[in-house]
C-alpha cells in the first residue's frame, strides 16, 4: 500500500498497519514531518527547524514493513492504480494494491491580488524562514535609515484571524518589543506596528465568542492593532530609494504600509486532488464515503485537510458540516484508513468513520491561551496556556525535539531572548 503525505495523517496511517502483512510506501517531497503548529515560532525566532521537523525515516526505523520516498506525486491513475512520480527530475511510476492520500493542504489567496506575489504564507519551514529573515533584514536595514519605521516599512499586516493570525501576531510584537528593541537601542522599535486583518466579525471563528473577544483584548494590550469586520482588497509592491514594501489596500479604502504581508486567512486541499477526476467540493477537498474511502474506489483512501470528511453523517451530504483542516481529523482519519486496510485483508467489511472532538485551543500571548472542550468546558489563562504546552509537547515526535523545546520555552520565558535570530542564506528550490 502507499500513503501520500508524511504530515499526521500519513503517519497515523502506517503506524496502523505495522502489524499487518503489508509493505508501506510512504511518500513525501520532504524528508521530514513537519510540526506545523509551531511554525509561527520558527518564523518569530522562538525555535529552529530542527525543532519542529523530525526525519520521516528516523520514525519507521524500527517498522520493518515501512518504507520511505522522498519524492513528488505529479498524478494518480486510480483506474490503472498508478502514481507517477518526480524523484529529483527522474520520473517514475508507482503501482499500488491501496492508497491513502493525505497530502494535507495549501494555501490560498481567494481571489486577492496581489497575495501570490507579495505576501508570505506560513505552511512550510521555507515560509517561516522567509517570514523571519524579511523581518530581521529589514531591521538591519533600518539601522542604517531609521526613517524606515517612519514610512512604515518595518510594519507586519496579518491577514486572517484564526489560531495561526492571532499567535503569529502576538509573537511577532513580542519580538519586537522584548527582543528587538535590546538588539537596535537606537531605534524606535515600539513605533513598528503589527496589524491583524479579520475580514469575519470576531477573532477566531471556529471558536466561542468569548474566546475570541479574550484574544482580542490580550493581543490589543500587547500592542497589536486589530481591524475586524474589515477584508483585503488587494496588496501592492511600492518603492522608495530603491526599497521595496508593500501597501494593503483593506476594503474600507484603508491602506496600510507594511515591510512584511503574512497571509494566514485560508487553506484549500493539495493540488494533488484535482488529478483525480472525482468530485472535489469547492475549497478541492475530495468528496468521501462514510469509511473516508474515494467513492467507486473501494482501495482508495482520503484522510485530513485533503479530504471532506463530514463531522456527522447525519442529513444529506450537501447538508453536512465538514471537520475542520487541522491536526486531530488527520490523526484520527489515518488510524482509521489503516484499521479498514487491515479488515479488508482479514475479509471483513469497512466501518463508518466517526470522529471523537477532542477540543480547540490556541495561544494568544504570553502564558495566556483558551482552550475549549466539546463538553462546554474552558480553560483561560495560565491554566489554558500549561495545557496548551503539554499537547502540543506530547504531539511532537521524538525526545531530543521536545527537550529541544522545553529548554527554547524556558529561556524564552525567562529571559525574554529568542536564539534564533540568525540571517541564513538557504538554497532556494
Amino acid at each position: 500500500m502507499v500513503i501520500v503525505g508524511a504530515g499526521f495523517g500519513g503517519l497515523a496511517a502506517a503506524k496502523a498497519l505495522k502489524r499487518s502483512p503489508v509493505d508501506v510506501e510512504i511518500i513525501d517531497s520532504n524528508n521530514y514531518h513537519l510540526f506545523q503548529p509551531f511554525l509561527y515560532q520558527v518564523a518569530t525566532a522562538g525555535l529552529d527547524a530542527d525543532d519542529v521537523a523530525y526525519a520521516v525515516r528516523g520514525v519507521f526505523r524500527r517498522q520493518r514493513n515501512a518504507n520511505v520516498q522522498m519524492a513528488t506525486v505529479t498524478d494518480v491513475d486510480l483506474a490503472r492504480k498508478v502514481l507517477s512520480l518526480d524523484r529529483a527530475g527522474e520520473r517514475t511510476d508507482l503501482p499500488f494494491d491501496s492508497l491513502v492520500l493525505a497530502a494535507g493542504a495549501v494555501s490560498t489567496d481567494y481571489g486577492v491580488d496581489g497575495v501570490e506575489e507579495h505576501a508570505v504564507a506560513l505552511k512550510t519551514l521555507n515560509d517561516a524562514f522567509e517570514l523571519r529573515h524579511r523581518v530581521l533584514e529589514r531591521f538591519e536595514r533600518a539601522a542604517a535609515d531609521p526613517e524606515m519605521i517612519e514610512r512604515g516599512e518595518l510594519n507586519v499586516v496579518l491577514c486572517g484571524g484564526g489560531p495561526t493570525g492571532v499567535e503569529t501576531a502576538g509573537a511577532m510584537m513580542e519580538l519586537f518589543t522584548k527582543v528587538l528593541a535590546k538588539d537596535f537601542p537606537t531605534l524606535d522599535v515600539r513605533a513598528v506596528r503589527v496589524i491583524l486583518v479579520e475580514a469575519a466579525p470576531r477573532l477566531l471563528p471556529a471558536m466561542s465568542a468569548k474566546s475570541g473577544e479574550r484574544a482580542r483584548r490580550t493581543i490589543t494590550r500587547h500592542g497589536v492593532e486589530v481591524r475586524l469586520g474589515i477584508g483585503v482588497d488587494r496588496i501592492v509592491a511600492a518603492t522608495h530609494d530603491g526599497a521595496d514594501h508593500h501597501l494593503v489596500h483593506l476594503a474600507d479604502g484603508t491602506v496600510i504600509p507594511a515591510g512584511t504581508v503574512v497571509w494566514a486567512a485560508g487553506v484549500r486541499a493539495h493540488p494533488i486532488a484535482e488529478t483525480l477526476g472525482v468530485e472535489l467540493t469547492k475549497g478541492g477537498r475530495i468528496v468521501v464515503d462514510s469509511d473516508l474511502t474515494v467513492p467507486g474506489h473501494p482501495d482508495v483512501y482520503a484522510i485530513g485537510d485533503i479530504a471532506a470528511t463530514p463531522a456527522s453523517h447525519a442529513g444529506t451530504p450537501a447538508e453536512r458540516a465538514l471537520l475542520p483542516q487541522v491536526a486531530q481529523p488527520a490523526i484520527q482519519g489515518g488510524k482509521h484508513a489503516g484499521r479498514q486496510i487491515a479488515r479488508r485483508l482479514d475479509g471483513l467489511p469497512t466501518e463508518a468513520f466517526h470522529y471523537r472532538d477532542k477540543g480547540t485551543m490556541a495561544t494568544i500571548g504570553r502564558h495566556d491561551a483558551v482552550t475549549e472542550f466539546p463538553n462546554g468546558r474552558r480553560l483561560t489563562g495560565f491554566i489554558g496556556w500549561l495545557a496548551w504546552l503539554g499537547l502540543h509537547i506530547l504531539y511532537l515526535i521524538g525526545f531530543r525535539n521536545r527537550a529541544n523545546v522545553l529548554v527554547n520555552w524556558a529561556w524564552n520565558y525567562l529571559t525574554f531572548d529568542r536564539g534564533s535570530r540568525i540571517i541564513e542564506r538557504r538554497p532556494s528550490g
